[in-house]
């Protein structure tokens, strides 16, 4: 894992595309700006956690074509 300091204001880029800006910092607690492609899902680890139990699930067939809403912004999966 790569440990990185910055202050607010302050940015890294990753592979060229998504950009996190540190925005604001008030004890223990930092808001982050996020910019990426629209192709690059970004969630926090405990939405990625509960997004991976569902994509273990086998869906019947048929259904691959279908929307599914996991109760936020609907994906389609093919």
């Amino acid at each position: 894992m790569l440990v990185l300091s910055r202050k607010a204001n302050e940015a890294l880029v990753i592979n060229q595309t998504i950009r996190i800006q540190v925005i604001s910092i008030k004890g223990d607690r930092v808001r982050l700006g996020i910019d990426a492609p629209p192709d690059v899902l970004v969630d926090r680890a405990e939405v990625h956690e509960r997004r991976m139990q569902f994509v273990d699930v086998v869906l019947p067939a048929g259904v691959c074509e279908e929307s599914i809403n996991f109760g936020g912004p609907v994906f389609a999966y093919a």
